[in-house]
């Protein structure tokens, strides 16, 4: 079974062209759950005078009508979903999953980077720093997953900021090269997936990051998928103790 969280639905998956928020903040508890047509594209300010990140929003029913502060979710998507076209964004991962009706009891973020281009764990903090300065953003919950080239970038990003995020997941990844040698972010709760007939991102990558991680006196648990090939995400993404586990994670003092 998916995820469900009752009293939960999702209103508030936005096409998101750049970093303008203020203006169209109150409008999104209404906005409709459809990636393909009825989505509203906003388009924005850039990062900086070069640079521009295209992104999709979900905020959780109920956002809008309280004032309390809300987990974040940052989902990094792979090589495959990379270009100009949001909807591709939410084939795999959270936005799939939001699309197809579920609900999710926290804000979920959904960057897309350009064709043919990398994550830039820059561009990706300020794009945080944003949005937690215009929503609000509990900072103690504030959680990082990526699949496939989506996971590299997940822990390049972590690396850059080992203080940001309660707990990590990544999934048909590996090692970045942000890691190579030393411990950047030790006693952050990490879940790693993998399938062991991966042939696109070998299963020992993940294999060595877990164990480097662990060495770094990280909580790690690293599951591989008998018979399954690079997708290790679907399967992870549906699991509803996942996401269980994930809320109950908070950032903890270095």
């Amino acid at each position: 079974m998916r995820p469900r969280y009752p009293g939960l639905h999702p209103r508030c998956l936005r096409l998101i062209t750049g970093m303008a928020l203020a203006s169209w903040i109150p409008a999104l508890a209404c906005a409709p759950l459809v990636v393909q047509s009825g989505i509203e594209r906003h388009q924005g300010q850039r990062l900086t005078s070069t640079e521009e990140i295209r992104y999709l929003l979900y905020l959780p029913d109920g956002y809008g009508e309280s004032r309390e502060t809300w987990p974040l979710l940052l989902f990094l998507h792979g090589a495959g979903e990379r270009g100009s076209d949001l909807g591709l964004v939410a084939i795999h991962g959270p936005p799939k999953l939001i699309e197809s009706g579920e609900a999710f009891p926290f804000i979920v973020v959904s960057p897309q980077q350009a064709e043919g281009g990398w994550w830039s764990a820059r561009s990706l903090y300020r794009l945080l720093e944003h949005l937690m300065s215009e929503l609000r953003v509990d900072r103690e919950r504030v959680y990082l997953t990526g699949l496939s080239m989506g996971a590299f970038g997940a822990f390049d990003l972590a690396a850059d900021h080992p203080d940001l995020f309660a707990a990590i997941v990544a999934i048909s990844g590996g090692e970045a090269s942000a890691l190579l040698g030393w411990c950047p972010f030790m006693g952050v709760p990490i879940r790693v997936f993998h399938g062991e007939l991966d042939e696109v991102v070998p299963a020992r990558l993940s294999r060595e990051v877990a164990r480097q991680l662990e060495g770094c006196g990280n909580e790690v648990e690293l599951t591989i998928y008998p018979g399954v090939g690079h997708d290790a995400w679907t399967q992870t993404y549906e699991d509803p103790a996942l996401w269980e586990w994930l809320l109950q994670q908070r950032r903890r003092d270095p």
